[in-house]
């Protein structure tokens, strides 16, 4: 019997359970993985906001990281909501020291589903930093444009900012259109030799939406972790999010969770 890829995410804690290190172990875990975390925050959280962060210190999220490396390991690492830069410069000293290959999928967590932001400039600094060593960033257009410092009002801005991020760091840019206008998402990809390939789909008119960014790189972190290539990756993650928001259980007054359980 195959052993399942082994995953780490390293996230914030949904107390709602829509996002965050919650909506990471049931993807992770529909798409065969096997889940690990190294949480960041404690949120008190629900479908209309975020009340209160607690964040974990740098040490206890090393502990977390290096207690799962050394026993099971790692196949692919997902990063999601970090609390504060400290958590950064301590990440990127422990990916440094990851083996050549392993995928690395970095979430630029900034700003909630609910509006709550949730990263600053010192942040978001860190966050450029650990763009260095990940192997596909997927930033959303107010990310996009809060990392390059530059609008993003339509398709060749948005591949001009991804490329940017892609020449400056080395890695692959998915650029997720969900914040743009129009009757169909688009998502574009740009790989590190400056190509780029985009994926659509019809936008979905919905509420329950709390958590997709997260479900997605957790999504592809598995998959990279499966062994699949880096675009069939993000094609099967996309349908494997657009199921999930189609299968939302219409919890919440606000912006609902998916349903992640009832992707087949």
């Amino acid at each position: 019997m195959r052993k399942p890829p082994r995953i780490l995410s390293v996230a914030g804690s949904d107390s709602s359970g829509g996002a965050g290190i919650q909506a990471d172990i049931k993807t992770i875990t529909m798409l065969g993985g096997y889940a690990m975390t190294a949480i960041t925050a404690i949120t008190a959280q629900n479908t209309v906001g975020v009340s209160s962060i607690f964040p974990l210190t740098p040490e206890l999220m090393r502990e977390q990281f290096q207690a799962c490396e050394s026993d099971i390991g790692f196949d692919a690492i997902k990063i999601g909501m970090l609390a504060f830069p400290s958590q950064a410069e301590t990440l990127w000293d422990l990916l440094i020291g990851q083996p050549d290959g392993l995928p690395i999928v970095l979430d630029p967590v900034m700003v909630a589903t609910s509006g709550a932001v949730l990263a600053d400039g010192h942040m978001i600094a860190g966050f450029r930093r650990l763009m260095d060593v990940a192997t596909l960033v997927t930033p959303n257009l107010p990310e996009l444009e809060a990392l390059t410092d530059r609008p993003c009002p339509d398709r060749d801005a948005i591949y001009e900012a991804a490329a940017e991020l892609v020449e400056r760091h080395g890695c692959h840019v998915l650029a997720k259109g969900g914040h743009g206008e129009g009757e169909r998402v688009m998502d574009l990809l740009v790989r590190p030799d400056g190509s780029a390939v985009a994926f659509e789909h019809e936008r979905i008119e919905t509420r329950h939406t709390h958590g997709t960014g997260c479900t997605l790189s957790s999504a592809i972190a598995t998959l990279l972790g499966h062994g699949q290539e880096m675009d069939h990756a993000v094609r099967l993650a996309r349908q494997f999010v657009v199921k999930a928001i189609k299968a939302a259980p219409g919890f919440g007054a606000g912006h609902g969770p998916m349903g992640h359980q009832g992707v087949r």
